[in-house]
């Protein structure tokens, strides 16, 4: 039985390395490597490192890419799903400057053909599965049927609104119990589904009150997690599901890092917070978003995507045992 299933997309990363991100026009000189990414393929490494049987169900073609996928699938012991598309697997041409900032082009390839009747043959294991978790770089029917199905036989639904370009329509906000947009998806979503308007630059200096009135607008019935980068994370609840908590709205402060490669550093992030909700469920959520904040800082210690999701071990190694909490949020 899969404790998490996630449903999303595989690439193959192309990677550039150069002191600055370059300009318009501009040629640099870089250092260049290739490895496996893609936010569904990250974020499900990322959960079975974590500690959670995991699904991952995707789309790949009959190329070198789809046979990195199934292979490093199978080294982590990932249950790969994957349906036949005639397009090339996907790839991402990724550019990391010296501070480990980004910037991304997708070609999709292979994940735009995720088709929701793959979806539905998946239907006994969404049915078993405690956590559902989806991003938006496949199609949104395939990605909206996997959410429902989920919801409806009892999983905790989360949705990674990511990239911020994409389109994530109001079906796919009621199916999900847990959004976890960074600053840029946050003023994104709130531009197009509550009429506010937010600069992403500003989110992290805003106050509390406003940021959960905001988070309330965007999901009423859910439960927001703004990813924040080195400043943690800001969470909110709906009143009367506080899901294990004492506080309604809180943030939580990022663990000191040396970033060297932010590329991921959000699906590491997503992929812990699945795997704490599907093995502990009984922990309260703050202590499942504090420990997601620490994986997804030891990813920014190394550099790629899927293959820098750090183990249980390793964040344990690296950041010693979880805080004793003393305070009741």
């Amino acid at each position: 039985m899969a404790s998490v299933v996630v449903v999303g997309s595989f690439n193959v990363d192309h990677v550039w390395r150069t002191p600055r991100l370059p300009h318009p026009g501009e040629t640099l000189a870089g250092g260049y490597a290739s490895g496996p990414g893609g936010k569904g393929f990250n974020q499900a490494v990322a959960a079975r490192r974590a500690g959670a049987e995991t699904v991952f169900v995707c789309a790949l073609g009959d190329d070198a890419g789809g046979v990195l996928a199934r292979s490093l699938a199978d080294a982590d012991g990932i249950d790969l799903r994957a349906e036949p598309s005639a397009a090339p697997t996907g790839t991402a041409g990724i550019y990391v400057d010296h501070a480990g900032r980004n910037t991304i082009i997708i070609g999709a390839g292979a994940n735009a053909d995720l088709g929701t009747g793959f979806i539905q043959a998946q239907a006994a294991t969404l049915a078993c599965a405690a956590v559902v978790l989806a991003q938006l770089e496949s199609p949104p029917g395939a990605i909206l049927h996997a959410l429902r199905a989920g919801r409806e036989n009892g999983a905790t639904t989360l949705l990674n609104p990511a990239p911020a370009n994409a389109r994530c329509s109001l079906e796919l906000l009621l199916a999900s119990h847990i959004l976890t947009p960074n600053e840029t998806e946050f003023a994104a979503l709130l531009a197009v589904h509550a009429d506010e308007d937010i600069d992403p630059a500003q989110v992290v200096a805003t106050g509390d009150a406003r940021l959960h009135r905001l988070c309330r607008t965007l999901l009423p019935h859910g439960t927001v997690v703004v990813t924040l980068g080195g400043a943690g994370a800001f969470i909110s609840h709906p009143d009367g599901d506080l899901r294990g908590d004492g506080a309604q709205f809180y943030r939580i402060p990022a663990e000191a890092v040396q970033p060297v490669d932010t590329t991921g550093a959000g699906d590491a992030f997503n992929g812990a917070l699945a795997a704490g909700l599907a093995t502990r469920p009984g922990a309260p959520f703050r202590d499942h978003v504090g420990y997601a904040t620490r994986v997804a800082g030891l990813a920014t210690e190394r550099p790629g995507a899927a293959a820098s999701m750090p183990r249980a071990a390793e964040v344990l190694e690296r950041f010693g045992p979880p805080p004793t909490r003393t305070d009741k949020a």
